[in-house]
């Protein structure tokens, strides 16, 4: 009793009130996070704008909702707060947490507003009296175009995950539903990292912010180690297996960079017999809800996402984060990392790369102002010995079943010519066969220190295409158009290179016809594109064949087709200079509704 009043007394040290106070109780809160330390007790005292830098995972909901629930009044039906989240995931989780704490606090609403659900039956749980609304941006600026609540009185409007917002492509309605909200109300913005856009919404929106910064901007989680593996891009998917295999208890995001790589790693992990499933844009929001529960409840241990459908995320207990392809802008590998390492609690973050990419992690690693450790993939003895210690290990744990005490006499009969010894190798070998019968003959996946050739031991084959920069080509957005054209996965595209007004690429061996044949008489606005195979080393050398002077290694895709899409936006990405190999991934900034 006497250790319970000294937990409530570290909360009540921060200005709370008795009825929050029980509530911490009741959740076993024990002790305030640093962005609670810091932010409740300014939030309490005094009526200022306030813009909080967190990671994902150290409390932040508490951090502004305490405050919150403190300040409105449960006695008036109006709507005094407004919280605007990312994601559909987001705005429920904020919003069963805040209904926790309040609940001692009698006639206090609060109110989830988000797409996928019946606007009307939100529109009436609104209409019944919501002193705090809960929403994500698409939906809430629905809902006011169509009269269906009023914001024009609150006093506290949060932005959590201001970040993710921005980066969905939410500037729009932000700025939109800000605008219907009065000029005195306090903002409080809470973000784990301060890119550009984030910044301007301060500025325009608040006066004189408080700042508080837990850890480094942007900096990663210090509860997580990151490591990283190189191997030969054909390679990627067998060693995602191995890091699997290598980590038994494993409970993990894997991070895709397309619906499609997505889809296509869950359905091979399936067909492999993991138990894992898929989260991307194109699942409906009930499939969506059925693998998130899933997920939670521990019968999927391997969760392959896309940026877009993981956030909002917050499942507890997560081991390990796999990034299967790394992210093009260094904001979102914080996020992803951040999946991990919650609540006090250690994980692991793995990057798989190509030999190409290594140069990516020096870039993040400047960013996140923490170091990766190069690891090892490891090799099929390596795993068998893991498996088998793991399975002695769950034997020694296992409570005994005493319904099994009457077959006990038969099962000794059939069993009793055999000594305690080889009773011990034969169950091994029944439950083990297949990892060993697997790994037996495996093959190092690790890939060597030498540069792979353009015809190199990889068994790929090197080209030259004549678009570049001057066309509004970064690596990335070039591998786009390249997988658009050719129908290609992202794994069969490797080493693209952009240079001014021309660039190289690679692709297996086994799709060299294809491409030649693809690009025999390709044009885009009437303007020739043409790919040959290399015959240099593709960085920089010369290409095979002589060199058009025709005025088709230059120029630029002017018109309104595609490659506008790709143009280079505004905002920190990885480019091809010192920051790293990288670029601009496209995004769809229409407004939506928490598509994910």
């Amino acid at each position: 009793m006497r250790l319970i009043f000294s937990y409530m007394n570290k909360f009540e040290a921060l200005g709370l009130g008795e009825a929050i106070i029980k509530a911490v109780n009741d959740m076993g809160f024990e002790t305030p996070s640093e962005v609670q330390e810091k932010a409740i007790p300014i939030l309490l005292n005094e009526d200022t704008d306030i813009v909080a830098l967190a990671q994902t995972g150290t409390g932040k909901t508490a951090a502004f909702g305490f405050p919150l629930i403190e300040k409105v009044d449960s006695k008036s039906r109006i709507t005094q707060g407004l919280i605007l989240s990312p994601t559909r995931e987001l705005c429920l989780q904020i919003t069963n947490e805040l209904k926790n704490y309040a609940k001692h606090i009698p006639g206090l609403r609060t109110v989830a507003i988000y797409g996928g659900a019946s606007i009307m039956d939100q529109s009436k749980e609104i209409k019944r009296g919501a002193q705090i609304i809960v929403a994500t941006p698409g939906r809430m600026q629905d809902m006011i175009n169509r009269k269906m609540v009023d914001i024009s009185n609150i006093g506290y409007c949060i932005l959590d995950e201001a970040d993710e917002m921005l980066n969905m492509g939410f500037y729009e309605d932000i700025n939109a539903i800000l605008s219907h909200t009065p000029k005195d109300k306090n903002t409080w913005l809470f973000s784990a990292t301060m890119p550009k856009e984030v910044s301007t919404i301060a500025k325009r929106f608040m006066q004189s912010p408080v700042e508080i910064t837990v850890g480094h901007k942007n900096t990663g989680s210090k509860n997580v180690s990151h490591e990283y593996y190189v191997v030969n891009s054909r390679d990627r998917y067998a060693a995602l297996k191995r890091l699997a295999d290598a980590n038994p208890d494993i409970f993990s995001v894997i991070f895709c960079r397309t619906k499609r790589d997505t889809q296509k790693v869950a359905e091979n992990l399936i067909g492999d017999g993991y138990n894992a499933a898929a989260l991307h844009g194109d699942l409906s929001q009930n499939q969506r809800d059925l693998v998130m529960k899933s997920f939670r409840n521990r019968q999927i241990q391997m969760l392959v996402a896309t940026d877009v459908a993981a956030r909002g995320i917050d499942v507890d207990d997560i081991t390990h984060v796999i990034n299967y392809q790394l992210p093009d802008e260094i904001e979102t590998y914080t996020h992803r990392s951040g999946r991990t390492g919650r609540a006090g609690k250690s994980g692991v973050s793995m990057v798989i790369v190509s030999k190409s990419e290594i140069r990516k992690i020096k870039s993040v690693e400047r960013i996140i102002k923490q170091n990766f450790e190069k690891k090892e993939i490891p090799s099929g003895e390596e795993i068998c010995q893991v498996q088998l210690f793991h399975l002695a290990s769950d034997i020694k744990k296992a409570e005994i079943n005493h319904e099994i005490d009457t077959y006990l006499p038969s099962i000794n009969e059939v069993l009793e010519d055999f000594s305690k010894e080889e009773l011990i190798k034969k169950f091994f070998s029944v439950e083990f066969s297949r990892f060993h019968n697997y790994y037996k003959k495996s093959k190092d996946l690790n890939a060597s220190n030498e540069r792979e050739s353009d015809y190199g031991s990889d068994g790929s084959t090197r080209y030259f295409i004549n678009v570049g920069e001057k066309d509004g080509f970064d690596w990335m957005t070039l591998k786009d158009f390249l997988k658009d054209v050719l129908e290609l996965g992202g794994d069969s595209l490797s080493r693209v290179d952009v240079k001014e007004s021309f660039s190289f690429f690679n692709t297996s061996a086994e799709h060299q016809e294809r491409v030649l044949a693809i690009f025999d008489d390709f044009k885009m606005e009437g303007r020739k594109v043409n790919v040959e195979i290399s015959k240099g080393s593709g960085s920089g050398g010369r290409r095979g064949g002589k060199r058009r002077r025709d005025g088709r290694d230059g120029g630029g895709f002017k018109g309104k087709r595609r490659s506008e899409g790709f143009k280079p936006k505004g905002k920190k990405r990885f480019s091809n200079d010192d920051r790293g190999n990288g670029g601009n991934q496209r995004r769809d900034r229409r407004k939506r509704s928490d598509r994910g």
